[in-house]
């Protein structure tokens, strides 16, 4: 299969563009392309801007290697929780310009982002896990409780609620919502506008600010790891 994920560097931002040709599934194969991608923005030391496909930002994991029940999948969950973990630490501003369905470990990644834009239209944000037979992980948990609202926090963990781009802003999942078309061109005047940062006490701010977050995933991680083994 070839790479799902481009990199480009743009004026004031690395973009990572997550394209499958589908849905946008986060597969083995996805998540190299996305810590390589990652990888390249961090040693340029760049705002990064994560993307989807027209309509689709990502349906969540791989199903057809969550279902196997083995290594594989367990290996697989493991590394949607790591690569939210790694978002959330980035040590440059993280801004998700989702442009269309969020679901599961989709909608999760946004969580651990610094900005987060989403394109108008009718498109689903949701942590289904509840609705599809699926207990709710430790790590997600901990994500949804340092963003998500008091009130959407149950709403969206245990009854699975489906949100309109609209309600996912009210609820914390997004910062901003703009027309499909301004999506990427919002998500690179955020960039620009962060570029003024100084990115050293941005970082160091971040550690400070999220350390109980970091502390709870990280604890969380390694607790649906024993599960998962």
């Amino acid at each position: 299969m070839e790479n799902p994920v481009s990199f480009r560097r743009d004026e004031f931002a690395a973009v990572i563009t997550m394209d499958d040709g589908k849905v946008n599934a986060l597969s083995p194969t996805m998540f190299v392309g996305l810590n390589d991608a990652l990888d390249q923005a961090e040693a340029s030391k760049s705002i990064t801007i994560l993307t989807g496909r027209p309509g689709r930002f990502s349906a969540g994991f791989d199903l057809s290697v969550i279902s196997r029940g083995d290594e594989t999948s367990a290996a697989l969950l493991n590394s949607g929780f790591e690569m939210a973990y790694r978002i959330l630490s980035f040590p440059y501003p993280v801004i998700i310009a989702s442009t269309g369905h969020a679901i599961a470990m989709g909608v999760f990644l946004t969580l651990a982002a610094d900005y987060r834009i989403g394109a108008q239209g009718a498109f689903k944000y949701t942590a289904n896990e509840v609705a599809i037979g699926m207990t709710m992980p430790y790590t997600i948990i901990e994500l949804a409780r340092q963003r998500l609202t008091p009130s959407e926090f149950n709403r969206a963990l245990n009854m699975a609620e489906i949100y309109s781009p609209d309600d996912a802003l009210r609820a914390g999942f997004l910062d901003q919502v703009v027309a499909p078309d301004d999506v990427e061109a919002t998500a690179l005047a955020v960039a620009e506008r962060f570029s003024k940062l100084d990115m050293r006490a941005h970082k160091a701010t971040k550690l400070r600010t999220r350390e109980h977050a970091l502390r709870a995933t990280r604890a969380a991680i390694e607790r649906d790891f024993a599960t998962l083994s």
